[in-house]
């Protein structure tokens, strides 16, 4: 049930969370043919580390904590980027990893776009809706329903236990507040890679679900603990000896992941992953500025840690650069 929900601003009965089932259904696939999803050994991280390794034996000058301010514009095509200190970065080609909105509507200077282009990207819903929270515990998570260790913290563990529940989730939200009982998937990374953590404590992540859409900052901040609350509280439901076993928690709402990652509305996947901001509505690699590419999550085919944005992107620029 909760895969149809996931990363939207909607409820289970609106029209088109059957194909966010379906489009999660996709990455399980890519695993080894039997819908199962799987662990980054070390972490997320260690994806970006393993490409920026690959990237520096090539010859590739990367640079962190290096905010770009806008995209260099010459004659009509994308020549550069220019850094908030002022250095300019000549290029051929810029490819953008940012959501659209923070490409076309921060990054590219005003007057660049058709404006039939730029009503487009205005209209994108990057509503945000999760609400991630981080726990490092002493103790794995013993639930009620099945004692001690064992598979049961292995693999993925959804708290989803009906449509009316998820309903009621997301009628919260839609009254501008986070989920008392939310819907949740929670994954102890720790169970299958030890490395993530001392020896005889783990980790856990709660994917949850709703945030009240992407409310500013100040509202936020004010409902931040109150939604990390509720997360532990619906978890501790399952697994009573949670609260005593949690070392640190770290929450992160939409305004959270705006701030810290760029992410416009806090939107997971950049844009909504609907029937509408889907399929061939979604952006393209191209786009209308010569010179400039969008690699990121908010191009076709969407979100998910599935590298295809940047192939195709990759492949176009490839193809006009040898034009």
């Amino acid at each position: 049930m909760g895969q149809g929900v996931i990363g939207t601003f909607a409820g289970p009965h609106d029209p088109g969370t059957a194909f966010v089932m379906t489009y999660h259904a996709f990455g399980g696939e890519l695993v080894d043919g039997a819908a199962t999803w799987a662990y980054v050994r070390g972490g997320m991280g260690a994806v970006t580390q393993a490409l920026a390794t690959r990237a520096r034996d090539l010859g590739v000058e990367i640079r962190t904590s290096t905010p770009v301010s806008s995209v260099l514009v010459e004659n009509g095509k994308a020549a550069g980027v220019v850094l908030t200190d002022g250095t300019e970065v000549r290029a051929r080609t810029v490819l953008s990893n940012a959501d659209p909105k923070r490409t076309f509507l921060t990054f590219v200077p005003a007057g660049s776009l058709p404006d039939e282009f730029v009503a487009r990207v205005r209209a994108l819903d990057t509503t945000g809706s999760v609400v991630k929270v981080n726990l490092a515990l002493s103790e794995l998570p013993d639930f009620a329903c099945l004692p001690g260790v064992g598979p049961q913290q292995a693999g993925t563990i959804e708290l989803s236990p009906s449509v009316a529940a998820l309903d009621d989730a997301f009628a919260d939200a839609k009254m501008g507040r986070v989920s008392a009982r939310p819907y949740m998937e929670v994954y102890l990374q720790s169970v299958t890679d030890p490395s993530l953590a001392p020896d005889g404590a783990h980790v856990a992540s709660c994917f949850a679900q709703y945030a009240p859409g992407s409310i500013p900052m100040d509202r936020w901040n004010a409902m931040r603990d109150g939604a990390g609350d509720a997360v532990i509280d619906t978890l501790a439901s399952y697994a009573p000896n949670v609260k005593r076993a949690i070392l640190h928690r770290q929450v992160l709402g939409p305004a959270d992941l705006e701030a810290r990652f760029g992410l416009t509305g806090g939107n997971i996947f950049h844009g909504e992953i609907l029937p509408g901001q889907i399929f061939g509505e979604r952006l393209g690699a191209r786009t209308p500025l010569g010179g400039l590419y969008l690699c990121g999550s908010g191009a076709h085919p969407g979100g998910g840690v599935c590298g295809a944005p940047g192939w195709n992107a990759a492949r176009a620029v490839r193809e006009d650069l040898i034009k």
